[in-house]
């Protein structure tokens, strides 16, 4: 894509943007010091934090989705991510100067992400960055999330652009799949909660970024 056809730039959320692994993994460890387990650190939550409950779950009680509990487990972890999901949570270094960019050089901009918009709102609303976002599409906002590309398509279309003139980024292998299956060059931010199995080479990234200035790089002069 040439930057004369390069029209909008749509991010991933958690892991890409934003730093929320703090309050996810607090939200899930409130649950183990409950049932009087001990504390994990915040690094035994890091790596998982893209899964949101299902990653958190998993890491604090090895708790399956197939698992018979998992469900009322599930609406434990997201009272608890509810009431503090805003306590740690922060923008990543060289985010807002990356949007900054952006804008002046004419590109739209937006969010998509897998996260439930009964999170996505409040975070989205609470924090400055995200004024001049042109699109936020949450998890829930169409009849599919990632790794179906129909959020993605959506975001296209509440910034009137089409998905050929947008670009991708996120820190998960669904987030290449959706924006390779919605007709958009993709980059993989390296930087994210990318797992403990993630081996980027596989993904087939049009590019991968280490920080969110290197997008800026890959994307050449305006």
């Amino acid at each position: 894509m040439t930057a004369a056809a390069l029209r909008a730039v749509l991010f991933d959320l958690d892991g890409t943007l934003i730093d929320s692994a703090p309050d996810l993994g607090a939200a899930a460890d409130r649950m183990r010091l409950d049932r009087g387990l001990a504390s994990l650190p915040l690094s035994a939550y890091r790596p998982m934090a893209g899964a949101g409950a299902r990653g958190m779950l998993g890491v604090a009680f090895g708790l399956l989705p197939e698992s018979p509990e998992f469900m009322d487990m599930r609406e434990e972890f997201f009272r608890n991510y509810e009431a503090r999901m805003l306590r740690g949570t922060q923008v990543f270094d060289g985010v807002p100067e990356l949007i900054v960019a952006l804008r002046e050089r004419r590109l739209a901009w937006g969010v998509v992400t897998n996260k439930a918009r009964r999170f996505t709102e409040p975070l989205t609303q609470a924090i400055e960055l995200f004024a001049t976002a042109g699109a936020i599409v949450s998890g829930d906002t169409t009849p599919h999330s990632k790794p179906h590309p129909a959020p993605l398509l959506e975001a296209a279309r509440q910034l009137g652009v089409p998905p050929s003139a947008c670009i991708y980024v996120g820190d998960d292998e669904r987030d290449i799949i959706a924006g390779r299956a919605a007709g958009m060059r993709t980059v993989a931010a390296m930087y994210g909660y990318l797992g403990a199995q993630a081996d980027t080479t596989l993904w087939e990234a049009d590019a991968v970024v280490d920080s969110p200035l290197a997008l800026l790089q890959w994307l050449g002069p305006a």
